[in-house]
């Protein structure tokens, strides 16, 4: 559903998305370089493990939760890619330390 322009020429960022290998444009968020490589579901809910992934884009309502390089509770769509970065799906609930 989510395409890249053509004439997108920015710098490519590899990273990690539970462990496949994919890869980002400079100034991406996180939540538009999952998208753009096919990866809708980016979290689950604490109740029911039900499948969750962006929904405003902006900040506001925290259903693209994921972790990242080891800490949890980020909002893919407020956080820059950057080279190595390893981004996980967020399982459930995660305490903040």
């Amino acid at each position: 559903m989510f395409r890249r322009l053509p004439e997108d020429r920015r710098a490519e960022v590899a990273l990690s998305f539970d462990g496949r290998a994919i890869v980002a444009r400079q100034g991406d968020s996180v939540a538009a370089a999952l998208l753009a490589n096919g990866v809708g579901r980016f979290r689950t809910t604490p109740v029911g493990d039900k499948p969750r992934g962006p929904f405003c884009m902006m900040g506001a309502c925290f259903d693209c939760l994921v972790v990242i390089d080891g800490v949890a509770n980020r909002q893919a769509c407020m956080t820059s890619v950057r080279e190595g970065m390893k981004v996980q799906t967020q399982h459930g609930r995660k305490t903040v330390a």
